[in-house]
């Protein structure tokens, strides 16, 4: 169920990969019904302790040694900045999916948005944290979105201005119904953040369909890399029964660009048949 990169290769698992989707995000009703009759499991990716009328629907998507065995399926031909605003009232009415990207301040959101879609400044970069205060929509390929969501945790902001993020992030996330994939953020030079794991709990618990992106590969040192992420899941696995699907990336030498595109376009193929 897992992709990753090491020492420049792919460490690949001959498994299925499973995203939780919300019924609501298909907009045909027949195809809805057919597809979640067809592709429930409610088994997969539970947080333990979670009661079973509140289990996910998964749908398999593709297997990852093929996935990867291919060239990268999805081309970006087209990445359009389209709306800033801080209420899901205003986000664009079109119901294409959505895959949104959100992270701790400073996790290199940005960067990574602009790696996905080689655009050096589609996604607004700083070197101070806290800098993205909206949600961003961007129109990729005229048929998707990427939705570039502020990072949540950075103190310096205030109260009052750390509650009013918390209330859009929260908004966004739980009530957006074309939300098709949360990509949570994490930073892979650090050990496993008490912030993050309480993030990706909350989506856990209230079946929100993610995966986990680790950022800033290329800024450890040898064999650190792999001790943070290997460390990060295990702890995940304390309290999860089987983890989600994730990527290891770095926005400087694009790595794990290819598979990040694929997991994407896999996805939204499969809605669309």
């Amino acid at each position: 169920m897992n992709v990753s990169n090491e020492n420049n290769g792919t460490k690949l698992e001959k498994s299925l990969v499973f995203l939780s989707v919300r019924p609501n995000k298909i907009s045909d009703a027949s195809k809805k019904q057919e597809f979640y009759q067809t592709n429930h499991h409610d088994k997969q990716r539970h947080k333990k302790g979670i009661p079973q009328n509140m289990s996910f629907s998964l749908c398999p998507l593709v297997s990852l040694y093929y996935l990867c065995k291919q060239k990268t399926l999805m081309k970006i031909t087209s990445a359009e900045f389209i709306i800033s605003n801080t209420k899901i009232s205003k986000c664009p009415q079109t119901g294409l999916p959505e895959f949104a990207f959100i992270g701790r301040s400073n996790v290199g959101k940005s960067s990574l948005i602009n790696m996905l879609t080689s655009r050096k400044a589609l996604a607004m970069t700083s070197s101070t944290p806290g800098k993205t205060m909206l949600i961003n929509h961007f129109c990729i390929n005229n048929s998707w979105y990427i939705v570039d969501l502020p990072g949540y945790g950075y103190a310096k902001r205030g109260k009052q201005a750390m509650e009013e993020l918390k209330k859009m992030i929260t908004s966004y996330v739980l009530h957006r119904s074309q939300l098709t994939n949360l990509f949570v953020l994490i930073d892979s030079r650090l050990e496993p953040q008490k912030i993050d794991l309480e993030f990706i709990n909350f989506l856990g618990e209230n079946g929100v369909p993610f995966s986990i992106i680790f950022t800033k590969a290329d800024k450890n040192k040898a064999g650190i890399l792999k001790k943070n992420v290997d460390k990060f899941l295990n702890t995940l696995l304390e309290s999860w029964e089987e983890l989600p699907p994730y990527f290891i990336t770095s926005s400087e030498k694009a790595t794990g660009r290819e598979e990040v595109l694929n997991y994407i376009e896999q996805i939204i193929s499969n809605i669309n048949e």
